[in-house]
């Protein structure tokens, strides 16, 4: 992993996310389609949450993972009357395409389709985004993990996965519209991912890239609640059920405090002994200096000092959500 420096925002991107309301657009974020018969009763084989308990309208985050555990996907699944949405993470619409087909069986009555051609993508961040919502006559949802579809958009409301908002579905063209009336409502638009970071740093919230990559399982980064553990075999799922019996957790993600940035990607090291890497590091305007870490324990409890680079910083334990 490369050493980079620590994203640094500006005054009215934190505001806007943490007091206004901001618009991120998601370009690369992809959407595919699971269709015919079978399309549940595959994800549900394939990956960590209980797909098979979605009724339509509801959501859910999982995970597709190795033999041995390790993430190699995270995405969203909207149960739809028809069909399963599945919410890409960045640039890993293809790669999710692909790694899905090659686990269809010749019996199995499913069909994987890209459509992020013709669907586009954004997010709606910040403590007023019911009011924006509101402003431009779209519908919210009432709970986490549910969605709405109004005049062609799907509008779904997370708040434990990614940073909380309304992730908003719909046509590619009508997307680069709506954004434009959101940001006549009073929404910032962020450019670039700078302030996204700083606040998904700041919240202890993991991402595909950074964290949730192959290097770790989903018990390590943070995850945990989106394995469910009553439902049947997926690929994985022996060696997380050992992980959850056996107290074999032995590292877990954590957010680091210091004075100074701390560079991602650097090694951070206990008596001159490496004990976990920087994962994501980022410095806003109202919370200062941070960054994420997968840690080995015992390193990885609330108060422990720790150093990168020369740097002290200081362990913070983050909450994980239930499921």
């Amino acid at each position: 992993m490369s050493v980079t420096t620590a994203v640094s925002v500006s005054d009215r991107d934190d505001q806007a996310l943490t007091s206004g309301a901001a618009v991120l657009p998601r370009p690369h974020f992809g959407v595919l389609r699971l269709r015919e018969r079978d399309r549940v009763d595959f994800l549900q084989r394939m990956t960590t949450n209980d797909i098979a308990c979605l009724q339509p309208g509801q959501a859910a985050v999982t995970i597709l993972t190795s033999p041995t555990a390790r993430i190699e996907a995270v995405f969203s699944v909207l149960c739809r009357q028809d069909d399963l949405m599945l919410l890409a993470s960045e640039g890993q619409a293809d790669d999710l395409r692909h790694r899905l087909q090659s686990q269809i069986f010749f019996m199995d009555k499913v069909t994987v389709t890209d459509d992020s051609a013709e669907l586009g993508r954004l997010r709606l961040l910040g403590h007023l985004v019911a009011d924006l919502l509101q402003a431009v006559g779209l519908p919210q949802p009432e709970s986490d993990d549910q969605f709405l579809e109004s005049d062609g958009f799907s509008i779904l409301w997370q708040e434990r996965y990614d940073l909380p908002g309304f992730e908003i579905i719909g046509p590619a063209g009508e997307i680069a519209a709506l954004q434009e009336r959101l940001a006549g409502a009073g929404a910032v638009v962020l450019v670039g991912n700078d302030s996204y970071e700083a606040r998904r740093v700041e919240l202890g919230r993991p991402l595909p890239g950074k964290e949730l990559t192959d290097a770790f399982t989903p018990l390590e980064s943070g995850m945990a609640w989106v394995c469910a553990e009553n439902k049947g075999c997926y690929t994985g799922q022996e060696i997380i059920a050992r992980q959850l019996t056996y107290d074999k957790v032995t590292r877990s993600l954590v957010r680091l405090r210091s004075e100074l940035p701390l560079p991602e990607g650097a090694t951070v090291s206990v008596n001159k002994r490496s004990v976990g890497t920087v994962t994501s590091s980022a410095h806003s305007p109202s919370a200062g200096p941070a960054a994420l870490a997968v840690l080995k324990r015992p390193h990885n409890v609330q108060g422990a000092e720790v150093t990168i680079e020369g740097i002290a910083a200081y362990v913070e334990q983050i909450s994980l959500p239930s499921i």
